[in-house]
Parts: structure tokens; sequence; C-alpha cells
């Protein structure tokens, strides 16, 4: 199993509407938070591959209103 983080920098204060989307994602959104700093979501994870959340991670940046993503692979 692999679980990752995909930081989320959003370009709209439409916070409610992108987490909704994000967590609708199938396979493998495990949860969405938004956060104070300089991105606006941590997006976690938990897939069986890489390749997986390579999916998931160009699924959200392809989003409307996605400023930027990136993503981190869990080492552990």
């Amino acid at each position: 199993m692999v679980t990752a983080y995909v930081m989320v920098k959003a370009a709209t204060g439409d916070v409610d509407r992108l987490k909704s989307e994000m967590s609708a994602i199938d396979g493998g959104v495990e949860s969405v938070s938004v956060v104070a700093g300089d991105v606006d979501y941590i997006v976690k994870v938990r897939v069986d591959s890489p390749a997986d959340v390579k999916d998931i991670a160009t699924t959200i940046h392809e989003m409307g209103d996605i400023e930027d993503t990136q993503t981190y692979i869990a080492m552990d």
C-alpha cells in the first residue's frame, strides 16, 4: 500500500466545492483537509501503486480553479 500527500494550491476561495470535488475522486482519496499556510488543502491518498498516486494527483491538478499541486510519497 502506498500513502501519499498532495499539497493543493487553489485559485479560488470556493473552499467547500473544491473539497467536495477532491473527496469524490474514486480510487484512494482517504481525506481532504483545508489548511492555512502556503497551500490550501492537503489530500491524503492510499493506493496500491505509485502509478495510482500519479493518476489521482493528475486528476486534482487538472480540476478547474487548481493553481498548483505538489505530491509527496511517504517512505514508511
